[in-house]
């Protein structure tokens, strides 16, 4: 489960340090448990992200089952997808 007030913490984060891999490892280090993945926006192929900033996306991600697969549901959610965005 990931409550908004982690998830705008683990945003803000981002913002504040740049979307990258140690970014990535740093928020893993402060929410053991939770997945978290880098990749591009146009890779993402779901209706609307969770969060929207200006250089990457929000999505969330559910793993209870063997599959992975994104889902609106902060409840369920055990990882977040940073999404970036590519300018044209």
């Amino acid at each position: 489960m990931i409550n908004r007030h982690q998830l705008q913490a683990m945003i803000d984060f981002v913002e504040q340090k740049g979307l990258n891999e140690t970014t990535l490892g740093e928020l893993r280090q402060q929410y053991e448990g939770l997945h978290f993945t880098w990749c591009l926006d146009d890779d993402i192929n779901f209706e609307h992200p969770v969060a929207e900033h200006q250089e990457f996306n929000v999505f969330l991600v559910d793993s209870r089952d063997h599959c992975s697969t994104l889902t609106k549901d902060a409840e369920t959610a055990s990882g977040v997808v940073f999404a970036e965005i590519l300018e044209d």
